[in-house]
């Protein structure tokens, strides 16, 4: 079945107006530059829902440059033939004009759980995620939205917003998909050259060395930070950003104490948040990847595929 093409507001509002009342949506919102990781995500929302549908939008107001912004990957002929193939009915692919229209001044400004982190790095990207998910979730009116795990801080913040602004969306995170070598599946590593992408699943091990050293039984957070640090610094092409052991629902950064809470007998299948994540972003070149992986012990909803 091929894919609907919708390309504004209106349009949108007629494809879902013709739906079954009862029709259950899954929803898979996303910049373009699809890779394997996005199709997993439709598969599922497919799977899970009476159909699924996609966006493509790369936001501008959660950019902190405008050059990065102009070069962000686009190939729509190329996301069009991923998401038929992964069982997508419908894709909404709008211009910035349709969804910050002249005049907008209104915006979605999240709490403590979007300054760390991601947060500090790049002043305002959580507002424009936030701010543009929301107005996503009121044109799609999805049952479900499926979101990657590799982007930690942005399931916490959406879940936050959908929590307390009382939005109809069920927030369903997805395993992170990485390439054979762990490297977490992202349309940024076009950005990575030869050199640079040999380089690049050093992100993946540093998150490695903290979880094998915590199953070992390492409790202090600032010890399993300093592992992620040491095996960064093994590679002469990367760049810390910032390496974090922080509790999985606030992102509060954990201190030794703090992280005796989280054994990992103590973690409840399907709430991340009752343990730790273990966060990292690093500069390659052009690229600034980013990864997590939670430390509770593994358990088949709460923990990252391995692949």
């Amino acid at each position: 079945m091929s894919v609907t093409f919708l390309a504004n507001p209106a349009q949108l509002r007629d494809w879902r107006a013709a739906l079954p009342p009862a029709a259950t949506i899954g929803f898979v919102p996303t910049m373009g530059y699809l890779h394997t990781g996005h199709a997993s995500l439709v598969r599922r929302a497919a799977a899970e829902c009476d159909l699924a549908i996609a966006s493509i939008f790369v936001n501008p107001s959660q950019f902190d440059r405008a050059d990065d912004l102009a070069a962000y990957p686009r190939d729509l002929d190329r996301d069009r033939a991923l998401l038929e193939a992964a069982g997508c009915r419908a894709v909404f692919v709008p211009e910035a004009a349709d969804i910050y229209r002249p005049g907008h001044q209104t915006w979605v400004v999240p709490g403590d759980i979007a300054s760390p982190l991601e947060g500090a790095s790049r002043p305002g990207h959580f507002r424009g995620v936030a701010t543009v998910v929301l107005k996503l979730f009121n044109l799609v009116q999805p049952t479900r939205a499926y979101f990657g795990q590799k982007d930690a801080q942005q399931v916490a913040v959406i879940r936050t917003m959908v929590r307390d602004l009382d939005v109809p969306v069920e927030i369903v995170p997805c395993p992170t998909v990485r390439e054979p070598d762990g490297l977490a599946m992202s349309s940024r590593n076009s950005y990575l050259t030869p050199t640079e992408r040999a380089a690049a699943p050093v992100v993946y091990r540093a998150l490695e060395a903290a979880r094998t050293a915590f199953e070992a039984g390492e409790r202090e957070a600032e010890t399993l930070r300093a592992i992620m640090r040491d095996v960064v610094a093994t590679e002469p092409l990367a760049r810390l950003d910032y390496a974090s052991i922080a509790d999985a629902f606030t992102l509060a950064e954990l201190h030794g104490t703090e992280l005796q809470r989280a054994e990992p007998d103590r973690a409840e299948p399907d709430r991340a948040e009752s343990g730790a994540v273990a966060s990292i972003a690093v500069f390659l070149g052009h690229a600034r990847l980013i990864d997590n992986l939670l430390l509770p012990a593994p358990t088949a909803s709460a923990v990252p595929a391995r692949h």
